[in-house]
């Protein structure tokens, strides 16, 4: 499955103090690529207005595409172009809680989520590998000269 996130929407449910925060977009980006090597899914992430390094599609990995529009051009204008140019829209999933940007989705094929519900989605499944990775932690067996240094301790007390 790939994801195809509206960028702002999402930073704006994420965190409404975002248009302040420089920090913020790239929290997100951290955020959603520890979601992409989780799932394993694409994702492409569209965000309004100027790119921060002059270039409109940043391939952070194979499977992470951080998309912006071309000057004048919306990144909703710019998603619907993206769902029109693809054979099997069924294979996409849109983020966003704009309507119109969900209605595109639906015309197109492609299904859709609000952003709150993505949003749930996408802290639990950080939460689950959190609390899986704290389990396959392995731990070290104590040596024997730990274990003498420990009971001589627990003898003098």
């Amino acid at each position: 499955m790939a994801y195809l996130i509206d960028g702002n929407n999402l930073m704006g449910q994420a965190d409404p103090y975002f248009k302040f925060d420089p920090t913020s977009r790239n929290q997100l980006v951290a955020r959603l690529l520890l979601f992409q090597k989780i799932t394993r899914s694409r994702i492409f992430l569209v965000f309004d207005g100027r790119p921060p390094l002059d270039e409109r599609r940043i391939k952070l990995n194979p499977k992470f595409t951080v998309i912006f529009p071309e000057p004048g051009q919306t990144a909703d204008s710019l998603i619907e172009e993206m769902l029109s140019g693809k054979r099997d829209r069924r294979y996409f999933l849109v983020v966003s809680s704009d309507r119109g940007l969900r209605e595109i989705a639906r015309v197109h094929g492609a299904r859709s989520i609000g952003t709150p519900e993505f949003l749930k989605q996408l802290k639990q499944t950080l939460k689950d590998n959190r609390l899986e990775r704290e389990l396959q932690k392995q731990t070290d067996d104590s040596t024997p000269l730990e274990i003498s240094l420990w009971t001589e301790l627990f003898r003098k007390k």
